[in-house]
């Protein structure tokens, strides 16, 4: 497990561009800088998702063996699972800081060479310093190990946790909204689900579209102060992932809504 979380991380710099370095800014070599960041942002988010996957099927087989006591086997994927918890935050925090370096930064005159090595290393240094390192307790872990204690004691307490607290890491995902604000539907059965790349919330493709035509160029969601752009409401590599992980909680969380009526039948019954 660790040869696979060291492999990652070595394939998200395989993917920088080559010649990123030092160089004069100018204000064509500006966009080229932020259409190639965009692009390795992509190539990043796709890896994100790949990873996320591989959460998903680490917690499924995690419960197989609980299933089967094989209790060794749960451990040896968990201690695998932290050591993948750190690999994906820090995909997370080059996503942050190869978007800051290309949000923040302006061309300035003169011959001074800009060194943007430097500047995405600073920029990954400041995210990784403000982040826990605890990866022990991080959401993930706690889920996966809450799926795990509930393969035999479902309904009851994890030792050290109070109810409240197994209900909300049960029910936490990445999405920020969890129904369409346009149709009231829920995004697990949007038929083709979008989300904005400033303010994150998603909505059904065709409802967006049709809001943004009609000259309303702020995010539906209540209380957000986002403008829209339809350049910018795309379907990006993590989005399907997050919705069937969202799918997957629901299904897990469902509880018996109909209850059997007995005031119908008899005393001998």
């Amino acid at each position: 497990m660790r040869l696979c979380a060291l492999s990652i991380v070595l394939l998200f710099y395989s993917l920088l561009p080559p010649k990123i370095g030092r160089f004069r800014m100018t204000s064509t070599s500006a966009g080229r800088i932020r259409n190639a960041t965009h692009a390795l942002n992509n190539d990043n988010q796709s890896l994100i998702a790949d990873i996320r996957k591989g959460f998903t099927m680490m917690k499924e087989l995690a419960v197989d063996f609980e299933r089967d006591q094989q209790s060794h086997l749960v451990k040896e994927l968990e201690n695998g699972l932290a050591e993948l918890i750190e690999t994906y935050e820090d995909c997370q925090h080059h996503t942050t800081a190869l978007e800051s370096v290309s949000n923040s930064y302006q061309p300035q005159p003169g011959p001074e060479l800009t060194d943007f090595k430097r500047l995405l290393e600073n920029e990954f240094a400041k995210c990784k310093a403000s982040s826990s390192s605890d990866f022990q307790n991080h959401q993930i872990m706690r889920q996966f190990r809450e799926l795990v204690w509930n393969v035999h004691h479902q309904g009851e307490p994890m030792p050290g946790d109070e109810q409240e607290d197994i209900v909300m890491t049960s029910t936490q995902c990445g999405l920020l909204n969890v129904t369409c604000p346009l149709t009231g539907k829920p995004v697990i059965v949007l038929s083709e689900p979008v989300r904005s790349m400033d303010c994150k919330h998603v909505y059904e493709k065709i409802a967006i579209m049709q809001h943004i035509k009609n000259k309303h160029l702020k995010c539906p969601v209540a209380g957000c102060p986002k403008k829209l752009e339809l350049r910018r409401i795309v379907c990006d590599p993590l989005l399907h992932v997050e919705i069937d992980e969202l799918r997957s909680m629901s299904k897990q969380t469902a509880q018996p809504t109909e209850i059997e009526d007995f005031t119908a039948l008899s005393d001998e019954d």
